[in-house]
């Protein structure tokens, strides 16, 4: 780039994971191009859509704007981690193809990172948008408390673990920056799947370095019926309840998570109960029975999962 500010500039690689959604696509896009904080690569990485996305790709004529095609559909998490994988910027930043940013958000977070080299990730609060990009503010306030950042106050924490996996107030998934050298792309294995944001948090827990938080709503998080958040039918319940038995069976066995473990047993029998139900739904009863007997062992036959076990049984 001409200009010696923005050479200035550490390189930040934006990660747009995409799958047949080409109108949200341009405007994601659109918010990344629009950033005030200019020196980036904007990497799109279309998961095997059924219309090519090169057309939406030329009609910005931005020469930072990377588009991969894949050949064949990889999966969600698989598609991520390709864009992670092909970044070359110092930090990176995960915007998924419905979502947007203010054209404040890296201005705002990059440079905090860059001040101190003992961060991981800086992260903000966001708005909930409906289809047409309206700002819903009920859910909006609703989302910011149920995940502690109405309370968070603006600054630096280290270590940051309560706030990162416990209360899971970082949307590493989009609204937050990434010292990219901090996190192994590789070491996020396939089994987390949709819980790669919370995995992520993990990892850049476990580097030992901190957080800083934003308290400014600085990302736009679109919820529509393709969002699993309003999507709710038995195979994606068994996927969720999978994915999460996975990252808190792993962090079971971390020592320096050993503070944490009464919570982590909470979550793994809640996801073991879902994914007995779920499985039920899907007329999958065999599978599911020893989801019900895991419940059961561990909170002394407690009714509503021993219910659910006869069932299964009969």
């Amino acid at each position: 780039m001409s200009d010696n500010h923005e050479d200035k500039q550490p390189l930040v690689s934006v990660i747009i994971p995409s799958y047949n959604r080409p109108h949200y696509l341009k405007q994601a896009i659109a918010s990344a191009v629009k950033q005030t904080y200019q020196n980036l690569e904007i990497i799109v990485c279309d998961n095997c859509s059924d219309e090519d996305f090169q057309p939406i790709i030329d009609s910005f004529q931005d020469t930072r704007i990377r588009f991969w095609r894949h050949s064949r559909n990889i999966g969600m998490l698989g598609n991520i981690k390709h864009g992670l994988k092909m970044a070359k910027g110092k930090y990176v930043a995960s915007l998924h193809d419905d979502d947007m940013w203010e054209a404040e958000f890296l201005e705002k977070l990059v440079p905090t990172l860059e001040a101190n080299p003992n961060l991981a990730v800086a992260f903000c609060d966001f708005h909930i948008i409906n289809t047409d990009s309206i700002i819903d503010e009920v859910l909006t306030k609703n989302n910011s408390q149920i995940w502690n950042r109405d309370t968070l106050k603006e600054g630096i924490y280290q270590p940051f673990y309560d706030i990162g996996i416990v209360k899971m107030s970082i949307a590493s998934a989009c609204a937050a920056v990434i010292r990219k050298n901090v996190v192994d792309w590789d070491a996020i294995p396939e089994e987390v799947g949709g819980c790669y944001d919370l995995y992520i948090n993990y990892l850049c827990c476990r580097s030992g370095l901190g957080a800083y938080y934003c308290p400014e709503k600085l990302t736009r998080y679109r919820q529509h019926e393709q969002s699993d958040t309003l999507t709710s039918n038995s195979q994606i319940n068994i996927r969720k309840a999978k994915n999460q038995i996975f990252c808190y069976e792993r962090f079971m066995e971390d020592a320096r998570l050993n503070a944490f473990k009464p919570y982590f047993q909470r979550r793994l029998l809640e996801a073991n109960y879902v994914l007995g139900i779920s499985l039920m739904q899907a007329r999958e009863t065999k599978a599911a029975r020893p989801h019900f007997w895991y419940v059961i062992k561990r909170k002394k036959l407690s009714a509503k999962p021993l219910l659910a076990l006869l069932l299964a049984i009969f």
